[in-house]
């Protein structure tokens, strides 16, 4: 084998050292960042792997360390705020602590345990959190699970079947009366937070507190589903607090002041439950729950909230992105307002596409000049999620940064790309009560086969990053032998059709061209004359043509409008907003048989 150090150089990235050898800074000045240093090994068999070589630091025990620290330390600072009618209801670390306790002793008063757990059908809310870390408070594994499952599902089958793995032996809603079919679907009451902070606390919480370790099960987390059906993926309190000391060895900032976030993530997903939400506690910083989301309907609620509260960090996937920006470029005291403190802003979930993230930093360098860091990281359920992060310059979208420190990357050469394997004291040890899928997600190293594509911004360069390069599972090929790379494709075509293309699922496996069927955006073809509609879309895939010329796989040569928007209970979007390629495909069939019918009707869009 072959190893190679390669370290960050200022000529190729801007940086400089600070007078601290383990940390660089931006030339004029700002954010801490941890430098691009990357070990990179190569292997006979054609195998590289990567790794940071900067060790993992000490690791909290459990998230409720970082709890008994701040309510110790600040505990009248706010920690969790959401929306009470105009203004804000609060919850400060101290009061945070002592309801976390409480409600510890009102699950260990109702039996629960390691075996026993408790499920959470909620959207983000102060009592979702104090359900959440009162039971890991005790060593009781917690099951968010996404609303939509219960709200939006017609037939509730796949809460239904998360219900039957589990087994809770408590499930909390965040309104009885709103989940009441979903309540009956599994054959379950609601026990609020009020109810279980009902009895004092005794001496019991603490020493349930004391057993756990950094192998205690936290969470149960179940996969949104975007190459395949749900899966529960345990998640450790060591998975936990080792991925946040990871984040802040890359981002050594976060140590300088306490986060305000603003924050609409989903707390069932990792992003917003693991991440964000992780992130803001760790550092004793407050978040400012945010009940919008990324819809045409919604996205006013943010806007609201960020009226109000100016954050110091900013995450987002980039349909929100999508949906913010013209907010903040048409009006200027609100871009006045956002980027007042805001000097970092994470996106991830999806690829974000080049325009959205040339249109963003025109703004943030408009208002802060070069203090300020778009950034990308990437990860999955499986690995709590962090495991490559960007914390250096780079000129464009896309790039997810080096492995951070304790994670190392396996790639292998597969069908053209690299395909993406880690290990690491933060990536899971399995799925619940599924060992055959835990068995299958493993390679005989113990590295964890993520499914993801991952390729180096310059193989002679490797300290430049990498880049994600799709789903294996996505990808695809035509008749002609030609390899689709659908994820780089699907962000082309957004943005060459961008405003009025949403979201977009690529077509083609086994036929002679590429098709696309198109998700439109309301906000901006709702009063579209249906032929200049169609005009414009033609013009943008010819635009996609005329960049891409002499490279077939990556030609639309046909696309199709879908009339319906993605469905929840087909699984064909997330609460993330990300697209599920092959639910979209096996739930429209039909329409992919009219796409690429010899002779189609006038609905098919071609390349003007």
């Amino acid at each position: 084998m072959i190893l190679h150090k390669l370290a960050g150089k200022k000529a190729d990235h801007g940086f400089e050292p600070n007078g601290d050898k383990d940390m660089l800074t931006p030339l004029q000045g700002g954010l801490r960042l941890a430098p691009p240093d990357v070990v990179v090994e190569h292997r006979l068999d054609g195998c590289m792997v990567l790794r940071s070589p900067h060790a993992v630091g000490p690791t909290a025990r459990t998230p409720s360390d970082w709890l008994l620290r701040w309510a110790a330390e600040a505990p009248q600072r706010i920690f969790l705020a959401e929306r009470n009618g105009t203004g804000w209801r609060s919850l400060s670390y101290g009061d945070a602590l002592a309801q976390v306790r409480r409600v510890g002793q009102g699950l260990l008063d109702r039996g629960l345990g390691p075996d026993a757990p408790l499920m959470i059908l909620s959207d983000n809310s102060i009592d979702h959190a104090l359900l959440m870390f009162g039971a890991m408070h005790v060593g009781v594994p917690v099951v968010p699970v996404s609303p939509a499952y219960s709200l939006l599902s017609r037939d509730h089958a796949k809460l239904r079947q998360i219900c039957e793995l589990v087994r809770p032996a408590l499930v909390h809603t965040s309104d009885p009366i709103r989940y009441r079919a979903a309540l009956a679907a599994i054959g379950h009451v609601s026990v609020g937070a009020a109810e279980l902070m009902a009895r004092p606390v005794t001496a019991e919480v603490d020493a349930a507190n004391a057993r756990i370790t950094s192998q205690t099960l936290a969470k149960v987390l179940f996969t949104s589903g975007s190459t395949g059906a749900p899966k529960g993926v345990i998640n450790t309190h060591g998975m936990l607090t080792t991925n946040q000391q990871q984040s802040r060895q890359v981002w050594p900032f976060l140590d300088d002041e306490p986060p305000v976030v603003v924050d609409w993530l989903p707390w069932n997903h990792t992003f917003g439950g693991n991440y964000n939400l992780n992130m803001v506690l760790s550092n004793g910083g407050t978040l400012y729950i945010d009940g919008g989301k990324p819809t045409p309907e919604l996205i006013e609620t943010t806007v609201r909230n960020l009226r109000e509260i100016a954050p110091t960090m900013y995450f987002n996937v980039p349909r929100g992105f999508d949906l913010l920006l013209p907010f903040l470029e048409q009006d200027a005291a609100l871009c006045r307002h956002f980027f007042s403190r805001c000097a970092f802003v994470f996106y991830a979930g999806a690829a974000l596409p080049q325009n959205l993230w040339t249109r963003f930093q025109a703004l943030a360098q408009r208002e802060r000049g070069s203090d300020f860091a778009l950034v990308s990281a990437w990860g999955s359920t499986e690995t709590a999620p962090l495991c490559a992060a960007l914390h250096f310059a780079v000129e464009g979208t896309g790039v997810i940064g080096l492995p951070v420190p304790g994670c190392e990357i396996k790639l292998l050469p597969n069908a053209g790309k690299l395909e993406a394997r880690v290990r690491g004291p933060h990536v899971t040890p399995g799925y619940y009560r599924r060992e055959d899928l835990t068995s299958q997600a493993f390679d005989e190293e113990g590295y964890y086969c993520m499914g993801d594509a991952i390729r180096f911004v310059d193989p002679q360069q490797p300290q430049r990053g990498l880049i994600f390069d799709g789903r294996v599972a996505e990808d695809f090929k035509l008749r002609s032998g030609t390899w689709v790379h659908v994820g780089a494709l699907r962000v082309q075509l957004l943005a060459v059709c961008d405003p009025l293309v949403q979201d977009a699922v690529i077509t083609g496996h086994d036929r002679d061209e590429i098709g696309a069927l198109l998700f439109l955006n309301p906000g901006t073809t709702r009063d579209l004359d249906p032929a200049e509609r169609q005009r414009r879309i033609a013009g943008g895939l010819t635009r996609l043509a005329g960049n891409n010329a002499g490279s077939s796989s990556f030609r639309i040569a046909r696309a199709l409008v879908l009339d319906e928007p993605p469905q929840v209970d087909a699984g064909e979007v997330t609460d993330k907003g990300y697209i599920n390629q092959r639910a979209v495909l096996q739930a429209r069939a039909a329409e992919v048989l009219k796409l690429h019918e010899p002779q189609p009707g006038d609905a098919v869009i071609y390349p003007a």
